[in-house]
């Protein structure tokens, strides 16, 4: 059944499944679905209410919960796994189809499954260390409120065990056996020659790192693997077959990296993104986790009024997307959110820093939309009165004040990062409710379950690029890295320039967040050797990733804003390359004048 997916990487692409049929599967998977999809919502619920009493507690009743960060950080893991439990169901793993789109159909439904046998193996050999790590935990027991460990931690093999479950059932509920036998031969052949291979490949040293973290991570993300997936089988393979590093290790690296207490924002900002657009309040920055959700949320709303003024639909599209790779820096982005979780930099500070690097991009792309349209002929066109535009001014002034209640809240010291989005949704309820009256109650349970599942592939896709990260590390490539960085010649200026081209080469075959969560780590304490200040360098990689993801022909963020668009990807290909033109000088502004992202800092 022919299929539009939805997510950073599918979105627009038609992706052919084999045909389901009904069966015991069938209402086996959607019983269990639904016995997950309940608590992953109820624990969305559970953070908001958990981290606004402590908000509360704190600044107004000046008694704090000395417990409520122990207990947001406990249910948070779970949160996670559950989610990322409701995205396999769901399919909604964020995953790179603009390959397997340009397959027949049948290759098509061949890689479909291919991918699921990938995922299915990946979380059949990671199910053993996971439940010996949450064994290994019980030891531990939590300082507020003196229980075992092992409560938090049993979520990474809950998780892990019901995400292979709906993969069996998917593959149960295909309508062709054959593929399904021959795409789980393919997996369980390849893994076969590995494995065979482990005594030539342990000598080979570092060669390994390009074997596993480009060869097999590649391979996947192209054939159609979910990207946490890929990354996944990577590192498991690497640390398998070529150290002798305990695989329980590998579960530790992926609980530190989705367990952050800072990465608890995710879920409360994307379901803060969700309410905002139910409420009509139409702020978009990268608040969702997706730029196709941003995208998808403001078409709708300005196509129809633009369409009517006479613009041209790959005008449109190109516009659309030249937008979305400039909104990330703006906050509260999850990429700024992420960038401050894995690099130790200071997320109030990238609140403040990411402001204006947008403003400047806005400002060439505005210049370059009035010199291709300054002489349009808008006779057609009623102008609004001075006293129509005060009043819708006055109307959208609660929710363009937002952002800014947000960084207020940060800087003032009313609430953490991770606290702070509970303040955005508490007050987008109650604009919601009082100023513009559009709130739908029937809405919200699918708002949290949506919520719960687009986090839990965040945050999967975080737990093993960090996986990845870790072994980038002890293998001496980041001190290889670092030595070869620090020493280009032109020092910092060169630094840059380099980094500018590599993230945007990053952003169009990755999404942004599995490429700071990789590279990350890395790079950053090289900016800081070389005199780049970190809030700066945040906002050079944010730009070059988000021009990489949408410039044609590689980007494949234009392929989703032309879905979304409901436009020819050819229409849109003259226009968007003036558009990339106008961001790559806005970048080099940006690069060029460090004050302009560190000046009110």
């Amino acid at each position: 059944m022919a299929r539009i997916e939805v997510s950073e990487f599918a979105v627009g692409e038609v992706t052919l499944e084999p045909p389901s049929r009904p069966s015991l599967a069938g209402s086996i998977e959607s019983w269990l679905g639904l016995l997950v999809e309940i608590p992953a919502a109820v624990l969305v619920v559970a953070e908001i209410v958990i981290l606004f009493t402590g908000v509360v507690a704190r600044y107004v009743l000046r008694q704090p919960l000395i417990w409520s960060d122990e207990l947001a950080s406990i249910l948070f893991l779970w949160l996670a796994m559950l989610g990322a439990a409701v995205a396999f169901r769901r399919s909604e793993h964020m995953r790179m189809t603009a390959v397997v789109a340009r397959a027949g159909d049948r290759m098509q439904a061949y890689l479909g499954l291919f991918a699921t046998c990938a995922a299915l193996a990946f979380l059949l050999m990671i199910v053993g260390p996971a439940y010996e790590y949450a064994h290994e935990e019980s030891f531990i027991t939590t300082p507020a409120l003196q229980i075992s460990n092992s409560w938090r931690a049993a979520a990474l093999p809950v998780g892990t065990c019901l995400m292979a479950v709906f993969a069996l059932l998917r593959l149960l509920r295909s309508g062709d056996p054959k593929l399904v036998i021959s795409a789980f031969i393919s997996v369980a052949l390849l893994i076969a020659l590995f494995w065979i291979a482990q005594p030539w490949l342990r000598p080979l040293g570092n060669i390994n790192l390009v074997i596993f973290f480009v060869g097999v991570a590649g391979f996947c993300v192209f054939s159609g693997v979910p990207i946490a997936f890929s990354f996944g089988l990577a590192i498991f393979g690497y640390l398998a077959l070529t150290t002798r590093t305990p695989l329980v290790v590998l579960v530790g690296r992926m609980d530190e990296g989705m367990s952050h207490l800072i990465l608890l924002s995710v879920p409360l900002f994307v379901f803060l993104g969700l309410l905002i657009e139910m409420t009509a309040m139409y702020l978009v920055s990268g608040i969702s986790g997706s730029k196709a959700a941003d995208m998808a949320a403001v078409a709708p709303v300005l196509f129809p009024e633009m369409k009517s003024r006479g613009a041209r639909p790959g005008d449109l599209v190109a516009l659309l997307a030249a937008t979305g790779a400039q909104t990330e820096t703006i906050p509260p982005s999850l990429v700024l959110i992420t960038i401050g979780s894995v690099t130790g930099v200071s997320i109030s500070a990238l609140f403040t820093g990411g402001l204006l690097p947008g403003v400047v991009l806005a400002i060439t792309l505005s210049a370059l939309v009035w010199w291709r349209y300054r002489r349009e002929d808008l006779s057609h066109v009623k102008r609004a009165r001075l006293r129509e535009i005060a009043t819708t001014f006055v109307v959208a002034l609660p929710a363009l004040a937002l952002p800014f209640v947000i960084r207020a809240a940060v800087v003032q010291g009313v609430a953490t990062a991770t606290e702070v989005s509970t303040i955005g949704i508490v007050y987008g309820f109650v604009v919601g409710l009082l100023v513009y009256r559009r709130f739908d109650w029937r809405r919200l349970l699918p708002m949290l379950i949506e919520t719960a599942s687009l986090s839990g592939a965040i945050l999967l896709i975080i737990g093993t690029a960090t996986g990845m990260a870790w072994g980038l590390t002890q293998s001496g490539f980041s001190r290889a890295l670092a030595s070869a960085m620090t020493g280009l010649p032109g020092g910092a200026a060169s630094f840059i320039a380099v980094s500018i081209v590599a993230f945007t080469i990053l952003g169009s075959v990755l999404e942004g967040i599995p490429a700071i969560v990789l590279f990350g780590p890395l790079l950053f304490p090289i900016a800081r050797a070389v005199g780049v200040h970190e809030v700066h360098y945040a906002m050079i990689i944010i730009l070059a990733m988000g021009i990489g993801l949408f410039a044609p022909p590689f980007g494949v963020g234009y392929y989703a804003a032309c879905a979304i668009g409901r436009v020819d990807p050819a229409q849109g290909i003259r226009p968007i390359w003036g558009y990339m033109l106008a961001l790559l000088v806005g970048l080099v502004i940006v690069a060029i004048f460090p004050w302009i992202s560190i000046g009110f800092l």
